[in-house]
């Protein structure tokens, strides 16, 4: 199987998936060493997942290590790269440049892994017609034009939690297709609209509630 089909015909439970890009940064910090081969024992140890959980996630995307030698490294980083869509670049639009947009916006790590914001939208007159680490900030008005120009398929949603929805729906009617949502409020959208939730917010609530357990 290439790599080019085990990407558009693999279905990996979503957990696995989760999981590949953990091991994915630890064979790079090995590969960045000069380490020529990797074991799902030894990236079991290090990240704190079951080796036999590691062996069955990386079956899912056809490829086998060698018998006490392990995962060539640099096949492995390849593989990994390829099928979780990181060599190929995906643009994005950004909805919303306050602290947090314009943050990712000057985040330059994205394109490393396959994601170019190109433009970032917002209504306060005070932020549009400028730039943010080089990219245009433009009215959200003008989003179904630059939509028609450039054909970006992913947007980023930043904004107040209370323009979260409505903005959502501007996105899909104008052409959006997947959305990275880092507001803390649920969204609603189509079946066929790809949606990932990302709420910092939820993420301290859960560390907040751990550490308060702690004795």
């Amino acid at each position: 199987m290439d790599s080019s089909e085990s990407k558009s015909t693999v279905k990996l439970p979503e957990p696995s998936l989760r999981r590949l890009p953990w091991y994915l940064a630890y064979i790079k910090l090995l590969q960045t060493k000069g380490e020529e081969y990797v074991s799902s024992t030894q990236i079991a140890k290090e990240i704190g997942v079951d080796s036999s959980k590691i062996a069955k996630d990386l079956s899912f995307i056809n490829i086998s290590g060698k018998t006490r030698v392990g995962y060539e490294i640099n096949s492995l980083v390849a593989v990994l790269e390829e099928f979780l869509g990181f060599t190929s670049m995906h643009k994005a639009f950004i909805f919303g440049v306050g602290n947090l947009g314009a943050a990712l916006m000057q985040d330059s790590g994205l394109s490393q892994y396959g994601l170019e914001v190109v433009a970032g939208f917002d209504v306060k007159p005070e932020l549009v017609g400028t730039f943010v680490n080089h990219i245009p900030i433009y009215h959200l008005s003008q989003f179904p034009q630059k939509q028609k120009e450039l054909g970006v398929k992913i947007g980023i949603l930043t904004v107040p939690i209370d323009k979260a929805q409505s903005v959502t729906e501007e996105m899909i009617a104008g052409g959006i297709k997947a959305i990275w949502n880092f507001t803390p409020y649920r969204i609603r959208v189509p079946k066929h609209i790809v949606i990932q939730n990302t709420s910092i917010y939820a993420h301290l609530a859960v560390m907040f509630n751990r550490l308060n357990n702690i004795k």
